[in-house]
């Protein structure tokens, strides 16, 4: 199952670019990174490349809005939907429950059934995330993502844990965001199965 009313409304009102401008960021007393700039237009993916510690995660984080910057600008890219290496999810709750609450805040409650197909969590909904494996837990965060309905997807390392059947589920998802106008920047250690990504190198 596609997700056709996300692609619909990208398609209807497409996103600014996002457009960087001198980024800078610190960690502590350490500076990972400076006078870092880029531009994703509509349709468009970057990967985040270098080693663990290069600032990838940060640099994810600042573009959510989680991590100010120590210098720089960030303009455009519309909604943001994000993804980091903790899931998130209160063990307690059952999936269906957990994502149905994400749903609720991201205004998403439309696209939520969609996107738990495209991410084969549909049949998981009545489990206790408690009981979850790795994979289906990043399938279920990957899901929330796709259920925001964001332009902006930003995505640490999305296919740790996933078994090849499911990072093709993924790579579809990621196709027919990007064929809606939507724009992708991932932190990556190789190929997550995105089209042509341009590349940034940190470190």
């Amino acid at each position: 199952m596609t997700l056709r009313p996300h692609i619909a409304s990208l398609a209807a009102v497409p996103p600014e670019p996002l457009t960087v401008a001198d980024l800078a960021c610190r960690r502590g007393d350490r500076l990972l990174f400076q006078g870092l700039s880029f531009r994703v237009d509509p349709g468009a993916a970057l990967h985040l490349e270098g080693p663990n510690g290069s600032g990838k995660s940060s640099l994810l984080r600042i573009l959510a809005g989680l991590l100010a910057p120590a210098g720089g600008s960030i303009a455009g890219g519309g909604s943001r939907g994000f993804l980091g290496h903790d899931v998130a999810l209160k063990p307690r709750m059952k999936l269906g429950e957990e994502l149905a609450h994400w749903a609720r805040l991201d205004d998403g409650r439309q696209l939520l059934p969609a996107a738990m197909a495209a991410m084969n969590v549909a049949a998981l909904i009545d489990v206790p995330c408690k009981h979850l494996s790795s994979g289906q837990r990043r399938r279920a965060g990957l899901a929330r993502v796709l259920a925001s309905g964001a332009d902006l997807w930003l995505l640490d390392e999305p296919t740790a844990g996933l078994d090849t059947a499911s990072a093709a589920l993924l790579a579809s998802a990621m196709a027919a965001h990007r064929a809606g106008g939507g724009m992708i920047v991932a932190a990556v250690h190789g190929d997550i199965g995105l089209a042509a990504p341009q590349r940034l190198q940190l470190g």
